[in-house]
């Protein structure tokens, strides 16, 4: 009987198991998945800072095209760490919540959730996405549950990014109605 040696999985590179990991934050304990969204959230609202003073529609473009940028780049990353690892979904891969939850905070960027607004309120519009987007995550609906069994990176990211299209779909009535309630 032939002995066949095993060749060692390829190790990805540095930089993809930081975007993997969500900068570190798929390591907090308990509960990555929520650390992790919640680092994703902190980074959105950095970049709503960050393009803040650009014109209308530069702001805009790049804040729309952000998730999906993140998403591509999270299945890449996710992907070159499973195959490192070979387990097909570790907790410490939170990129996916990133993404996911990035599409879950879209619709704020149309409702007035980013205007000048009392600090509860603006807390509370924040939360809703948040939350809807790691009850999807966790709950698994229909579509969600079946792109988890995608292969690779794919299947690691697309199941959240559904749970946030799906958490940005609530989050827009919901902040909408929010927003006509407190403000007027």
């Amino acid at each position: 009987m032939a002995v066949v040696a095993r060749t060692p999985a390829p190790k990805a590179p540095r930089w993809a198991w930081w975007l993997a990991t969500g900068f570190g934050s798929g390591y907090l304990r308990p509960a990555p998945g929520t650390w992790g969204s919640l680092a994703g959230l902190l980074a959105w609202l950095g970049l709503i800072q960050l393009t803040r003073p650009w014109p209308g529609s530069a702001a805009l473009t790049v804040r729309l095209a952000a998730p999906l940028f993140l998403t591509v780049i999270a299945i890449w990353a996710s992907d070159r760490v499973v195959v490192e690892t070979g387990a097909k979904d570790p907790s410490f891969i939170v990129a996916d919540e990133w993404a996911g939850q990035w599409f879950a905070l879209t619709p704020l960027l149309f409702t007035g959730a980013l205007q000048p607004q009392p600090w509860g309120l603006w807390l509370l519009r924040l939360a809703i996405p948040f939350l809807l987007f790691r009850l999807f995550d966790i709950w698994k609906p229909g579509p969600v549950d079946a792109a988890q069994r995608l292969p690779g990176g794919l299947g690691v990211v697309m199941d959240d990014v559904l749970a946030g299209l799906l958490a940005g779909l609530l989050t827009w009535p919901l902040d909408l109605w929010l927003g006509m309630r407190f403000l007027g």
